[in-house]
C-alpha cells in the first residue's frame, strides 16, 4: 500500500504521524509525508523512509480578517497540488493528524474517491478533525473522552518506541528527588519563573533538570543559584525520554503527546495546563491523567501558595513513587491498533 500522512509544524502532529510512518514501513508499504516544511519537520523526518511533500497552510481560528482569507484562498490551491501527488504517487488512502494542513489532502482524496482517516491528540477533538470526522472511515482518538464523533477508535497516541522501553521504576532509597522541569520545547515564562521559588525549603534533597526554551538559561540559572538548588538547565534536551527515565516525577504543561509519553515510562506529573490552548484542549488532557491517577493539576491563574503547597505536598508524601507503581498502556501499541485497523479496511 501506499499511505499518505499529513501533519506540520508542532511536535504534538507530527511525531504520532512519524509514528504511525514507521509501523507502515516496516510493514512495507511506503509513505508519503505531507507537511509545511516546518523545521521540526524536516528535522524530525531525516533519516526516514518517507517520500516528502509540502504544502503552504495556515490555520483559521483566531486570525485577522486577511489571514483568514488568505487560507481560504489557498484551500483549493492546495486541493489541486495534492490530487497532482495522489495521481503520481497512486495513494491508496490519507491519514490525517489534525491541523488545518490536513483539511486540502483530505479533500482532495475524498474528490477522487479515496477513503480517509483522522487521529485526534487531544481530549477535545480539534476543527479540522471534527469537519473530517464525517467524511472519515475510522476515527482514532487518544482518550476515551470525546463522544461527539461517530466511528471512533480509541487506539492512543502513538509514541516513538524510545518512550516504551528501558523504563527504570526502581524507587530508590536514598533522599535524593529527581525532578524533570519542562515547558515544552519553547519553554513556559510561568514555569521557569514560578518552579524554582517552590523549591528553596528542600534545596538539600533535589536534583533539577530544567528545559527552560531559547534564550532563557541566564534568567532560570539564576533563579536555582540564589536559592541554592542543584540544577541542570538547558534550552531543549534531545532525548526528553533519558531525562524523564531519570526523573522520579515531571513537572509539566499538558500537551498531550507529553503527557503520553511521560506516563507510559510510568512518571506521574504535577500539570500547569496552557491557559490559552484552543478549546482550553491542555486543561481536558490534564484532567484525563489526573483521572487515572499519576498527575495533580495545577491552575496557572491560582495563587503561588497553591503551587507551592502542591509541589510541597508531592516531596514530602513521597506521591511519585506512587506514580511509578502504576503502568499506563493507552499509548504503548498505538501505532500498531492504527496501522491494523486502516489495513484491514482497505483490505476488506
Amino acid at each position: 500500500m501506499k499511505i499518505l500522512v499529513s501533519a506540520a509544524k508542532t511536535g504534538g502532529h507530527v511525531f504520532p504521524a512519524i509514528a504511525i510512518g514507521d509501523e507502515l514501513v516496516k510493514r512495507g508499504h511506503q509513505v508519503i509525508f505531507l507537511g509545511s516544511g516546518a523545521e521540526i519537520e524536516t528535522n524530525a523526518l531525516r533519516g526516514k523512509k518517507f517520500s516528502y511533500y509540502q504544502i503552504s497552510m495556515t490555520g483559521f481560528r483566531g486570525k485577522n480578517i486577511l489571514n483568514k482569507i488568505r487560507t481560504l484562498f489557498l484551500i483549493p490551491l492546495n486541493i489541486l497540488k495534492t490530487i497532482q501527488i495522489l495521481r503520481k504517487e497512486r495513494i491508496d488512502a490519507m491519514i490525517g493528524f489534525g491541523g488545518f494542513i490536513t483539511l486540502p489532502p483530505a479533500f482532495a482524496f475524498l474528490i477522487m474517491g479515496k477513503p480517509i482517516f483522522t487521529h485526534e491528540q487531544n481530549s477535545v477533538i480539534g476543527s479540522a478533525n471534527k469537519v473530517l470526522s464525517k467524511f472519515s472511515k475510522i476515527n482514532f482518538i487518544a482518550f476515551p473522552t470525546i463522544s461527539n464523533i461517530k466511528n471512533t477508535f480509541v487506539s492512543g497516541n502513538p509514541i516513538r518506541a524510545v518512550f516504551t522501553s528501558n523504563t527504570d521504576n526502581k524507587i530508590r532509597a536514598e533522599q535524593e528527588i529527581r525532578i524533570y522541569v519542562t515547558g515544552g520545547s519553547q519553554g513556559a515564562e510561568y514555569i521557569n519563573s514560578n518552579v524554582p521559588k517552590c523549591l528553596k525549603e528542600y534545596n538539600k534533597y533535589l536534583k533539577i533538570k530544567h528545559q527552560c526554551g531559547k534564550g532563557k538559561i541566564d534568567q532560570v540559572k539564576n533563579l536555582y543559584s540564589h536559592i541554592k538548588v542543584d540544577a541542570e538547565v538547558k534550552e531543549f534536551y534531545d532525548n526528553p525520554q533519558l531525562i524523564i527515565n531519570w526523573a522520579d516525577f515531571v513537572i509539566t504543561r499538558s500537551g498531550a503527546l507529553s503527557i503520553s509519553e511521560i506516563s507510559s515510562m510510568s512518571r506521574g506529573m504535577l500539570m500547569i495546563p496552557l491557559p490559552s490552548s484552543i478549546d482550553n484542549h491542555q486543561f481536558f488532557n490534564a484532567k484525563h491523567i489526573e483521572g487515572i491517577g499519576m498527575g495533580i493539576i495545577h491552575n496557572q491563574s491560582d495563587k503561588f501558595e497553591i503551587l507551592n503547597k502542591k509541589l510541597s505536598d508531592i516531596i514530602e508524601q513521597k506521591t511519585y513513587n506512587k506514580w511509578k507503581e502504576k503502568n499506563n498502556f493507552e499509548h504503548i501499541n498505538a501505532a500498531t491498533k492504527i496501522v491494523d485497523e486502516v489495513t484491514k479496511y482497505i483490505n476488506r
